[in-house]
């Protein structure tokens, strides 16, 4: 079935009776090509792009509870190329493309909105490297505009520019960077690779992994074995524990990050925009809620809530960038549990074991990085070859200590990522 603006209007008229489901709901087939463990974004494209990249369509997606119901939909929807190092920087420049092009690719509106983003500084040496970062971002192919304050507050009048501890110096802009709807990239992933013959199977949680001399045979789960050539783990927060089912130790930590929105309001924010000190970034939905998050909270958890500090430590960096915020009412929050990787960057690669797969420790990236991440593990389960943009993901990083993606330049450690 496809999308036009014909069918809804021919929908409307007669009571919405037309749609069918947007994807099946079959059995597990006793055995598949390749069996991909989470049904979330990133497993999704996966599924899509092995079967529109490479004609493999004898795959099950396997989650344990209904699709996209984990990370990819708790998460604040940003949508960004505005990554410095190299290995990082390709990376993410291949996904802003594949956004840009997604929504005719997959017929499905995922409501990708390119409002532009803002990374804001409040020092002298923010700016220079801010400076930095943008002339790489040009230099790579993307875009990057510096604004001085004024320029700042052209696009951002709102915002406390006189703060004592936090005066506005200026701001990067992205222009390309965004939005999307995080529920509607799922859905139309899910039913792009239902259309080209993926199973999608819900309710089926995985507790096992078969492994028979070094080489991955298949996966135990609530709804029986199911045999495979090749398996990919692709379950963000819960990667540490899956891959303890083939007896590996991921060098990655879980833990929680909050977000929020408020009540709906009338248009007030355009853009997104990233407090520099305060790790606090915003933006406002296309129901008027202001979507907002901060820090994780810097214990290690496998719970998809919060802790009340950290809600504060968010709530004040609020108020300390946008007084105005304090009149708008909280609706609900949420939490997203991060796979934390020690130097900030992700995985994608294959392990010790013949056939088995991982992609992980998307640290505070998962969301933006979803198409590009699809597309390089179908690449690599497809062909065991790293894809050009995602050579630097490797695993064996961590033991060799060659190749760290130290993004932020803050140390190789978990909670500093």
């Amino acid at each position: 079935m496809r999308f036009s603006g014909l069918r809804i209007l021919k929908e409307g008229l007669t009571g919405n009776t037309g749609w069918g489901p947007h994807w099946r709901d079959p059995a597990p087939k006793d055995e598949y090509d390749i069996v991909i463990i989470g049904g979330g974004g990133h497993g999704l494209s996966t599924a899509y792009y092995l079967a529109r990249n490479h004609g493999i369509t004898n795959v099950a997606v396997l989650e344990k509870g209904y699709l996209g119901g984990g990370n990819v939909g708790r998460n604040t929807t940003i949508v960004r190329a505005n990554y410095f190092l190299p290995g990082n920087s390709e990376f993410y420049s291949h996904s802003l493309k594949l956004w840009e092009g997604l929504e005719a690719d997959l017929n499905y509106n995922v409501m990708h909105s390119q409002r532009g983003l803002i990374n804001l500084f409040h020092s002298d040496g923010q700016r220079d490297a801010f400076v930095r970062r943008g002339n790489a971002m040009i230099n790579q192919g993307d875009d990057a505009i510096l604004l001085d304050r004024d320029g700042v507050r052209k696009h951002l009048p709102y915002l406390d520019f006189d703060n004592v501890r936090f005066p506005v110096y200026g701001g990067l802009l992205h222009p390309r960077g965004g939005t999307a709807r995080h529920d509607a990239v799922a859905w139309g992933y899910a039913r792009g690779a239902d259309t080209r013959g993926v199973d999608l199977i819900q309710n089926c949680e995985v507790t096992g992994i078969d492994i028979e001399d070094g080489v991955v045979k298949g996966v135990q789960t609530t709804r029986g074995a199911i045999r495979a050539k090749k398996v990919g783990m692709i379950v963000a927060g819960r990667s540490g524990q899956v891959a303890a089912m083939a007896g590996m130790r991921l060098p990655i930590e879980s833990h929680v990050l909050q977000a929020f929105v408020t009540e709906g309001l009338k248009p007030c924010i355009d853009h997104v925009v990233s407090f520099g000190m305060g790790h606090f970034y915003i933006s406002q939905s296309d129901k008027g809620g202001l979507v907002f998050g901060g820090d994780i909270d810097f214990y290690a958890s496998y719970a998809a809530r919060g802790n009340l500090p950290m809600k504060e430590h968010v709530m004040e960096a609020a108020m300390t960038l946008m007084p105005m915020i304090g009149k708008a009412r909280v609706l609900r929050s949420w939490g997203g549990i991060m796979d934390m990787s020690v130097d900030g960057s992700p995985i994608i690669d294959r392990t010790h074991v013949d056939g088995l797969y991982v992609n992980c420790g998307w640290n505070y990236g998962g969301f933006k990085a979803v198409p590009a991440s699809g597309w390089c593990m179908a690449h690599l389960m497809a062909t065991d070859q790293p894809h050009e943009v995602a050579t630097g993901f490797r695993l064996d990083r961590f033991r060799t200590g060659r190749g760290i993606l130290d993004e932020e330049g803050t140390g190789s450690q978990h909670n500093l990522h």
